[in-house]
């Protein structure tokens, strides 16, 4: 069975979400962060630079949550992408990480960064349902996630892109998500 390595207040409630989404069989290894589980030698041989999440699937194992939920929609998705659309994916899943995330977590890229970002996001799920169309991909996952927790970390006023927001309604009553993130 897959085991999933996270923290309590963690990044590994995203690849959690992705993996309720898919209905994938999970154990969750829930490391004590306060007593330093995750720089043990033991979770150092999983992940030898000591962060969270990671995952073992197998003998594979794997870390950073973007690679992980791409990995994850590569071997379990049900989706049968082309090299074109598994890049559009791969592209979402890393501005989530490199872009969306430090543009708006990072203070001093806030001011500059969060008008833009949400701007065009705004623009982006004004014409659909979710970020690549009307099916909900692990796009929506990695930036979701991002966003959800920009309401709930944060407590930001995102009520002038209204499209943002009916985006994070909508996926914060997916039931994979109140499973994961919502439960937080």
């Amino acid at each position: 069975m897959l085991k999933l390595y996270g923290g309590a207040r963690s990044r590994a409630s995203i690849v959690q979400w992705y993996l309720e989404e898919l209905a994938v069989p999970y154990e969750f290894v829930k490391l004590d962060m306060q007593a330093g589980e995750h720089r043990q030698p033991a979770y150092l041989a999983i992940n030898p630079i000591g962060k969270v999440p990671a995952i073992v699937d197998g003998d594979f194992h794997l870390w950073e949550s973007g690679a992980i939920l791409l990995y994850l929609a590569q071997k379990y998705g049900k989706q049968n992408l082309s090299p074109e659309e598994y890049a559009q994916l791969t592209q979402w899943v890393i501005f989530a990480n490199a872009t969306l995330g430090p543009g708006i977590f990072v203070e001093a890229n806030r001011e500059r960064e969060l008008p833009r970002l949400m701007t065009a996001l705004n623009e982006i799920l004004g014409q659909h349902t979710f970020l690549l169309g009307n099916e909900f991909t692990v796009a929506d996952v990695a930036v979701g996630s991002i966003l959800a927790f920009t309401l709930t970390l944060l407590k930001l006023d995102l009520s002038i892109y209204p499209a943002v927001m009916n985006y994070i309604n909508q996926l914060s009553q997916r039931p994979a998500f109140q499973k994961s993130i919502g439960g937080r």
